[in-house]
C-alpha cells in the first residue's frame, strides 16, 4: 500500500487497530519472527469431559451485496475504487459477501475463554501459549482477567479473576489464539441449535461441547498463512463479512447502503460529529450506566474520559499505577486509559442485530494482508476491525481497515483490547463430533 504520507498514515493504520500511543505501536510493527510453538459457562460441565458453552449468532442475509471503496482511514467511502480520489492508490472493496452467513451477537467472553482453556489445558501447563501471565490480577490489576493457579486440580488451573469479568471481552487475543478457539468449537459437539428472532433480527443459539483438539479443524495451524479448510462450521469472520455485519444495511440506509458506524448511520465527511456517544462504565463492575443514551459504543470520545473502571476488589492505588510494563503512573495513565465493558449492555445493535462491534475490543478477522508499505516480513499479517474503548470515534469507520501480525507476541503482554467474536458458515447440525 502507498500513503500520502508515510508516517502519519502508519501511525493512524496502527492506532486504528490497537488505540495505544509510540510505545506500542513501535513494537507492533519490529519483525521480531513467529511466535514459538505451539468462564465456565452456565452449566458448563468438568472440562476433562470439554466444557459446554453457549453462542449466539446473528443470521445475516442478502448475499450478493456490492462492495464498497475505501481508502484507509480517511472519511469516505465510494461505489467503487474509480470514485476515489486518483492518488488513492490503497484503495480497497470491502463488505461484499455473496452466501448468507452468521457471526456472534457478541464477542467472546472471558468465561467462555476460561471454559475453553480449561478443556484444552486441563493441566495448567500453556504449550500452546494461550495465556500470559500478564493477564494475571496480580500482574495487572486493573486489567488482569484470568488467574491460573499450579495447585488446582486438572481442568480447573485457570479462573477467572474477579467476577465482574465474566462477561466481559477477552481481551488479550491473537489470531492463532482465536482459530484455535473456533477449532476447539469446529472438533466439538454440537449438542444443540434454537433459532430465534427478537428486534427484527434473526439469530441462532449453538450449545457446544469444546473439544481439547486445537491444532487442525476449521485451521490448520502447522501453516502459518492457514485458511479456511471446510465450507461448513465455525471460523473467524473475513473481513469482509465482518464489514457486511457492522455496516451494510439491507435497507438502503446511510451511503450506498453503509453506515459510517455499526451503531448507526452517521455521516461520511463530518468527522466525529454524528459519532455514537460513549458509555459510561460503574467505576467499580464495568456495567454500562448510561443504555438509555443512543446510539452508543465503548470508545474514546474527543474531550471526555475513556469508559473506565477497576474491580472493586483492588485497591485504587494498584489500579492507577501497577502496571506489568514499568511505566511510571504518568505514562501509565496516558496509554492505557479505557476499559472493556460488559458486552451487550451499550443495547445499540448492527443493521443485523450485532452488539458491540463498535468500540469496546477490536476483533480479529481471517482474511491476510500484505505487510504495511512492502515490509520484507516472514509473519502473516492480518486485518482487524471495531475500535477500542482506548481510541477515538475513526477507528469506528469501515475505512479503518487495521492489520497486524497474527502472532504478536509483544501484544499479548501488554494489550489488553483484542477480542474475538465467531463466525458460522454452511450448515451446523446438532450430534457433529
Amino acid at each position: 500500500m502507498h500513503f500520502v504520507s508515510r508516517r502519519t498514515r502508519l501511525s493512524r493504520a496502527v492506532v486504528a487497530t490497537c488505540g495505544v500511543a509510540a510505545l506500542l505501536a513501535a513494537s507492533a510493527m519490529a519483525d521480531a519472527g513467529s511466535a514459538a510453538a505451539e468462564p465456565r459457562s452456565p452449566g458448563s460441565t468438568p472440562a476433562r469431559e470439554g466444557a459446554v458453552i453457549t453462542v449466539t449468532t446473528a443470521k445475516v442475509g442478502a448475499p450478493g451485496n456490492p462492495s464498497v471503496g475505501v481508502v484507509p482511514f480517511t472519511d469516505a467511502i465510494y461505489r467503487s475504487c474509480a470514485d476515489a480520489p486518483p492518488t488513492s492508490s490503497d484503495c480497497l472493496m470491502v463488505g461484499g459477501v455473496r452466501y448468507p452467513y452468521e457471526i456472534g451477537q457478541l464477542e467472546v467472553t472471558v468465561e467462555q475463554w476460561v471454559a475453553f482453556l480449561n478443556t484444552v489445558d486441563p493441566e495448567g501447563r500453556n504449550r500452546l501459549g494461550l495465556y500470559d501471565e500478564t493477564e494475571s490480577s496480580s500482574a495487572w490489576p486493573k486489567y488482569g482477567q484470568i488467574n491460573l493457579s499450579a495447585g488446582a486440580r486438572n481442568g480447573s488451573h485457570y479462573s477467572v479473576a474477579y467476577p465482574q469479568w465474566a462477561n466481559k471481552p477477552y481481551g488479550f487475543a491473537n489470531f492463532l489464539r482465536a482459530a484455535r478457539f473456533v477449532n476447539s468449537l469446529y472438533n466439538g459437539r454440537l449438542i444443540s441449535e434454537r433459532a430465534g428472532s427478537s428486534g427484527g433480527f434473526n439469530y441462532v443459539t449453538y450449545q457446544v461441547r469444546l473439544s481439547a483438539r486445537t491444532e487442525r479443524g476449521m485451521y490448520d495451524l502447522a501453516r502459518p498463512n492457514t485458511t479456511r479448510a471446510h465450507d461448513s462450521g465455525f471460523v473467524v469472520p473475513s473481513q469482509d463479512e465482518w464489514i457486511k455485519a457492522a455496516y451494510y444495511d439491507p435497507r438502503g440506509g446511510g451511503t450506498y447502503s453503509y453506515w459510517k458506524y455499526p451503531t448507526n448511520p452517521g455521516v461520511f465527511g463530518d468527522g466525529d460529529a454524528t459519532a455514537p456517544s460513549p458509555t459510561v462504565l460503574n467505576p467499580t463492575t464495568g456495567d454500562v450506566t448510561n443504555a438509555a443514551t443512543q446510539p452508543l459504543a465503548s470508545y474514546l470520545a474527543d474531550g471526555l474520559p475513556a469508559p473506565s473502571w477497576c474491580p472493586g476488589q483492588v485497591p485504587p492505588e494498584a489500579c492507577s499505577t501497577v502496571n506489568p510494563i514499568g511505566l511510571d503512573p504518568i505514562a501509565y495513565a496516558a496509554l492505557f486509559q479505557g476499559s472493556l465493558g460488559t458486552v451487550g449492555q451499550a443495547r445499540t445493535v448492527s443493521p443485523w442485530g450485532t452488539l458491540d462491534q463498535g468500540g469496546n475490543a477490536v476483533e480479529w478477522t481471517d482474511t491476510i494482508t500484505a505487510p504495511p508499505f512492502g515490509l520484507n516480513s516472514a509473519r502473516v499479517w492480518r486485518r482487524l476491525h471495531g475500535g477500542i474503548s482506548n481510541a477515538p470515534a475513526y477507528q469506528m469507520w469501515p475505512t479503518a481497515v487495521g492489520l497486524q501480525p497474527q502472532d504478536n507476541v509483544f501484544y499479548n503482554h501488554t494489550y489488553p483490547w483484542l477480542g474475538i467474536r465467531i463466525g458460522v458458515i454452511g450448515d451446523l447440525k446438532p450430534g457433529k463430533s
